[in-house]
């Protein structure tokens, strides 16, 4: 089960870096004048997650998760590509620009933001917190609140509408950490089952020892 969690998280986060890639073109100066904030704080977003997809796919447990990544990885550079070629090479027009890029980061950055719902799922289902750090879902509501104001601020539907998805969805997660934060759930019941487990485990083979070692004693005792 835990490999299990553990390999979802690992998909999950390289899902949201791939579709961070995306996010800095609409902030792009000759995409969206007025816009650097957007395309600052995107574009080390997407370096940092570029990192992150390296060191998954540098100590991934298979070649084959390796090779499905590198085809997710390929498939999203090929998108990017796209966007930004026929942004600057057939829109030549600031508004076509905008529109194209705009729809583009807005279904990426809906995508990011949905991500988590495996986990959020995973949650109520276990009725277990702990495969949801509380830090990372207030980062998630903070950040997501914060450009929903600053797109509304600017009139700008593109920044507003997904991080008042994701202001929403990171609110969700809060309160079902709220819900569940003192709950040991099925994960937590698991894994005392498991240790349970072991423990007896242990007391048998220790058991069994002694056992043997007191036939062996009266062996040697008749033997005498």
């Amino acid at each position: 089960m835990e490999d299990v969690v553990k390999f979802i998280f690992g998909i999950c986060g390289n899902v949201i870096a791939l579709f961070l890639f995306l996010s800095p073109v609409y902030g792009l100066p000759f995409v969206s004048p007025n816009n650097i904030l957007v395309s600052t704080i995107n574009g080390a977003g997407a370096a940092i997650e570029a990192v992150y997809v390296v060191i998954f796919l540098v100590f991934a447990s298979s070649q084959r998760t390796r090779l499905r990544m590198l085809g997710l990885a390929s498939a999203v550079a090929a998108v990017f590509a796209a966007v930004a070629l026929v942004s600057m090479l057939a829109l030549h027009q600031g508004q076509g620009r905008k529109l194209m890029c705009g729809l583009a980061a807005t279904v990426c950055s809906i995508c990011m933001y949905a991500s988590p719902l495996s986990i959020m799922r995973l949650v109520v289902k276990t009725k277990s917190v702990e495969y949801m750090p509380f830090l990372l879902s207030l980062a998630v509501f903070l950040c997501g609140t914060s450009w929903f104001v600053y797109g509304l601020l600017g009139r700008d539907p593109f920044v507003a509408i997904p991080n008042g998805c994701g202001s929403f969805l990171g609110a969700v997660q809060l309160v079902l950490y709220a819900i569940y934060r003192n709950s040991a759930g099925t994960a937590g019941a698991g894994k005392q089952q498991a240790g349970d487990d072991v423990e007896m485990a242990a007391d048998a083979k220790s058991s069994k020892k002694v056992a043997d070692d007191v036939g062996g004693a009266g062996k040697e005792g008749r033997l005498v």
